[in-house]
């Protein structure tokens, strides 16, 4: 474990998640503590708190409701921050696999308790890495929400994997897997439990997919010895991107079925998306739906595949 550091705290500088006894974060939900030391102190490698600025309040009811043309749900959920590191100079990228994996356990753990509250539907688990990725703190971090709508972007690819389903039968995200490893020329890495790919249609340069292998709707049913080979090639796509983009600010998500509904489970197949943020989204973008990516998936999946591994 990385000991415990504090940088010089300033009227110019102020990190909240620096400490972990301190009255500048929430009361922690959940901890990695090596030495077993007590809650709320110091002496954590991974810590989780609810967010102090949610998007969604963990109290009250969901309400929906329908006004003519326009429909409305109450903003209740929950938003927790998962601080990867207790040192603030500290990137994920820097941690060993076994740091990354207990994020990735973390993550598991939480979306496992937001299940057992009815009113969440689905679950959001992201990380925007610097500034120009929308990350406000420069301290390692990502974000969980739990959320009582199902997202707009997760809802197109379930019906997207419905519908294919309903044609052939078969998961549209395994017929990918298998068509990319036949051919080769879009894959990046692959271990025996997941694949990365560059997609067919990447809609930003070095884009990439990282997908189990065996067929699985569900982030949370992943065993913790998976999660351990997701964190080990987590970090070697991590690697390829920062040696090739200098470092460059990323934003990471992880698509998983929605909770408490298994009519997903045999067509929809849960994956990580990771953006290395190269260039902006404009208008042409917003108001097309259309992005403009200067680097094929093929150009992008070799050049990635050159980067000696770690």
């Amino acid at each position: 474990m990385t000991p415990w550091t504090k940088p010089e705290q300033t009227e110019e500088f102020f990190c909240p998640f620096c400490g972990g006894n301190e009255d500048s974060t929430p009361k922690e939900t959940f901890a990695v503590r090596p030495d077993k030391t007590k809650p709320d102190a110091r002496g954590w490698s991974l810590r989780v708190v609810p967010n102090k600025f949610p998007a969604l309040i963990s109290k009250g009811e969901v309400i929906r409701s329908e006004n003519g043309l326009f429909l409305s749900v109450s903003g209740v959920g929950e938003h927790e921050v998962l601080i990867e590191t207790a040192c603030h100079s500290e990137s994920l990228a820097d941690l060993p696999a076994e740091r990354v994996a207990d994020l990735f356990r973390a993550v598991k753990l939480r979306t496992l308790k937001f299940k057992s509250d009815k009113k969440n539907l689905c679950v959001q688990f992201f990380k925007n890495h610097g500034m120009a990725a929308g990350a406000s703190l420069e301290h390692s971090h990502s974000q969980i929400i739990a959320m009582p709508v199902i997202s707009k972007q997760l809802k197109e690819q379930l019906d997207g994997a419905k519908s294919r389903f309903k044609e052939l039968g078969r998961c549209v995200y395994c017929e990918i897997m298998e068509a990319e490893l036949k051919t080769g020329a879009r894959v990046i890495s692959e271990n025996l439990d997941f694949v990365a790919i560059a997609p067919f249609a990447p809609r930003f340069a070095y884009e990439t997919m990282i997908l189990p292998k065996n067929h699985s709707a569900r982030y949370e049913e992943t065993s913790n010895d998976t999660l351990a080979s997701l964190a080990r090639i987590y970090k070697d796509i991590s690697f390829r991107i920062n040696s090739l983009l200098n470092n460059p600010p990323y934003n990471m998500t992880i698509h998983t079925a929605p909770l408490n509904n298994n009519q997903h489970d045999k067509s929809f197949h849960w994956h990580m998306e990771i953006w290395p943020v190269t260039t902006r989204v404009a208008g042409f973008e917003w108001g097309s739906g259309f992005h403009i990516n200067s680097v094929s998936p093929e150009k992008a999946a070799t050049a990635m595949r050159e980067v000696q591994p770690l």
